[in-house]
């Protein structure tokens, strides 16, 4: 589950945590637990990311949906 702090993150805050949790974890030389915590984390920050992007996928089919009166493609000539 998400916590209220990583629900307040932007997504290029969770995006850059994310690739230093990757970095460490390539780096090697954490301990097994410290393994499991970092990929915990990657976990929940892919998680946040995945949310900004699909709201703003859902934006930007909501703003191109109002440009196309009753559904028409202008590609439909």
């Amino acid at each position: 589950m998400t916590s209220k702090v990583d629900e307040a993150l932007g997504y290029e805050q969770a995006r850059d945590e994310l690739i230093e949790v990757v970095r460490r974890l390539e780096a090697g030389g954490t301990t097994l637990e410290e393994s499991l915590a970092l990929w915990e984390r990657g976990e929940e920050l892919a998680k946040v990311c995945r949310r900004w992007l699909e709201g703003a996928r859902a934006r930007l089919d909501a703003a191109l949906a109002e440009e196309e009166p009753d559904g028409e493609d202008d590609d439909s000539e």
